[in-house]
Formats: structure tokens, C-alpha cells, sequence
């Protein structure tokens, strides 16, 4: 068959175990997964009732321009609904940028760590990827900004950043941004926005107005705890909305994600009490690094990201027998680091108990 070389060699993306896989192979009755940075508290009680009370005809087709949601996101975000572009998560909106502008002779830059789907895509299209190493966890935007020529496509920034959790401050974007060529899209992918309360961040919707080649990405999967139901989202000018439309699927959001998706997005309140939660959770993990003069990286999202001095994924395999589903930094491109998603406090403590004896066995500490 006639596939594309670029395939050779390439692998599917490999998420975090799920609870059942763990529980069968290590005999557990109750596993906790911190590994993928869902929200442990669940989604809105207002979501939970409209799935309890309404039924759907599951024989019709979703509305293809999401129509419902569109106007919600619209009047929540106070922008044009031909401002926004909808996908089955952010993933699909990353694949449908990546095929809409990259191809081979043009490349894209991003930073290293990141998300992983950005030069994953880039890849399959043949584009020339060009990665710039982080500094203490954070873009190096004036690396980045020197990476870019006559064949940018794309400048991936990640704020806060996956997987280590830190947040561009506005005084520092901006001066990036005025860098950019009017050209190159700007992806800011901004998955954890819902959870950032750093004194140096500012509103980001502006930025599209002031730099109409900037494309904010949002989702529902995090904060808003809609992660099985696959609903993302791209903010724009119109005609770079317009432009991507076409690389749409014609029907790439379901009718139950639409619905629960704009029922989630009313409901404030809760997003504001899980990020508080969230708040009280990252300084349990804090307090535990800091006591051990464990190496860490600020995060303004539900996650942390902290060297544990030992080897990583045999880290990651002692506290899976024990009940606990991490993310080993070696598969994130920082062997000896590991990934842990904010739970709840009791299962924040229980990891916490865990994580120290598996240290203590690894002779990290005594």
C-alpha cells in the first residue's frame, strides 16, 4: 500500500492507563487515576441532571455548526459566533489546523516539553518540525521568535504549559507576539485557563483584536470535567475561522456534548469552587516537594510537575501496585520527573503517603 513515509516509524498517541487495565493486572479494588488531569470533582450537578432527565433521539444528526453551543460560548466569551470553531476536543481542532497549513516545505515551531499532538500532526503532514527547548519549565519565546523565517506556518504556544504547568505572563506574550510575523498563525492553546490565577496574567480574548493571527484554544475537558464527551474549541477572526471551517467533519460534536457542554459553561459557580479545590490541592503538593527538596515547576493547572530524583518509570510502577495512576516523565520528555493530576485532598494525602515510601524504598531519601 501506498502510505505515507511519514508514518514509518510512528506511533499512536499513548494515554495514561485506564483504572480497569490497572486493577486487573495488579488484583485492586480501587484505583485512583491522577495521570490525565480530568477533574476529580466531576463535571457541574447541573450536567448531571439534564443526563438524568432528558433523552435523546439517538437516530438524528447532530447539528453540524453547533448551533445551540455556538451562541452560548458566543454571548459567554462576548464574541461574534463566527468567531469560533468546534471539535471533538482540541485534538481534532489541532489536526484540522495542522492540515489546513502545514505541508512539506513549510515548518512550525513550538516548545519542548509540550503537548505532544503539535509536532505529532506536523509530522504526518511532512512539515519540517522545529522545537525550542524550555527554560525551567517555561517557553524560551525569544528562541522561539529567532526559529521563525520566510517558511513558518505555525508558532504552537502552550500557556499554561503540558506538562509543565507554567503560565505565560501577558507582559511577556505580548512582547512575543509583536515579534511574529502578521503571516504565521499563532496557536495559544490554553486548555488549563479555567485554573490559572497568576498575578501576571491577564484576559487573552484582546489579543485576537490586537493580533488577528492569533487562535486561542479552549476545551471542556478539564475544568469543566465534559472529558468524555470531546468538546473544543477554537477563538479567531472571522476569516481565519472561515478558512479552517472546510477541514472540519461535518458532524464532529455529538448531540449530548453540545448540550452538556453549554449547560456546563453556565454553571460558574462550580468552576469557581473546583478551582479553589484546586488551589488548596496544589499546596499539599507543594508543602510535600518543598519538605523534600523535591525540584518543581510553578503550575497554574490542575497538575505539578516535580523531579522525584529516582527513575521515573519504575516510580510510576511502584505506585500503580500500590492503587495510584501517575504520569512518568520519561514518556513526556523529563526522565526522573513525574506528572500527578490535583485530586481531592484524601486522595492528594493518600498519594502523598505512597509517593514517600516508594522514595524512601528508591533511597531518594531516608
Amino acid at each position: 500500500m501506498k502510505w505515507k513515509q511519514q508514518l514509518d516509524g510512528m506511533q499512536a498517541y499513548k494515554p495514561g492507563k485506564p483504572i480497569e487495565e490497572v486493577q486487573r493486572e495488579y488484583g485492586l479494588k480501587e484505583v485512583i487515576k491522577l495521570a490525565s488531569n480530568e477533574n476529580p470533582f466531576g463535571c457541574s450537578p447541573k450536567v448531571t441532571a439534564y443526563l438524568q432527565n432528558n433523552a435523546v433521539n439517538h437516530a438524528l444528526y447532530p447539528d453540524g455548526y453547533a448551533q445551540n453551543l455556538r451562541t452560548a460560548v458566543a454571548n459567554f466569551l462576548g464574541v461574534k459566533e463566527t468567531q469560533l470553531l468546534f471539535g471533538n476536543g482540541s485534538d481534532d481542532i489541532i489536526a484540522i489546523i495542522t492540515r489546513a497549513l502545514l505541508y512539506p516545505g513549510v515548518n512550525t515551531v513550538m516548545a519542548d516539553p509540550s503537548f505532544s499532538q503539535y509536532w505529532h500532526n506536523a509530522e504526518i503532514e511532512g512539515a519540517e518540525v522545529r522545537k525550542i527547548p524550555c527554560m525551567e519549565g517555561a517557553h524560551d519565546l525569544d528562541a522561539m521568535a529567532a526559529a521563525i523565517d520566510e517558511q513558518t506556518s505555525i508558532v504552537w504556544v502552550c500557556s499554561p504549559n503540558n506538562p509543565t504547568g507554567v503560565v505565560i505572563p501577558d507582559t511577556d506574550l505580548r512582547a512575543f507576539l509583536a515579534k511574529v510575523p502578521n503571516d504565521v498563525l499563532v496557536v495559544l492553546d490554553e486548555a488549563y485557563i479555567e485554573y490559572v490565577t497568576h498575578p501576571g496574567h491577564k484576559d487573552t480574548l484582546p489579543l485576537i483584536n490586537e493580533y488577528p493571527n492569533v487562535l486561542l484554544l479552549r476545551t471542556f475537558s478539564k475544568a469543566y470535567g465534559l472529558a468524555s464527551f470531546r468538546v473544543g474549541y477554537a477563538i479567531g477572526q472571522p476569516d481565519v475561522i472561515a478558512k479552517l471551517d472546510p477541514v472540519r467533519a461535518p458532524f464532529n460534536n455529538t448531540i449530548l456534548s453540545q448540550a452538556v457542554a453549554a449547560i456546563a459553561l453556565s454553571d460558574q459557580d462550580y468552576i469557581q469552587a473546583c478551582r479553589d479545590a484546586n488551589e488548596k490541592g496544589k499546596k499539599q503538593y507543594i508543602e510535600f516537594c518543598e519538605k523534600h527538596n523535591l525540584k518543581y515547576f510553578p503550575t497554574d493547572t490542575n497538575f505539578i510537575f516535580f523531579n522525584i530524583n529516582a527513575d521515573s518509570d519504575v516510580v510510576f510502577q511502584e505506585l500503580m501496585k500500590r492503587g495510584f495512576i501517575v504520569r512518568s516523565g520519561k514518556a513526556l520528555g523529563l526522565p526522573g520527573f513525574i506528572r500527578v493530576t490535583i485530586g481531592t485532598e484524601s486522595q492528594n494525602e493518600a498519594l502523598l503517603n505512597h509517593l514517600e515510601s516508594v522514595l524512601k524504598e528508591q533511597g531518594v531519601f531516608a
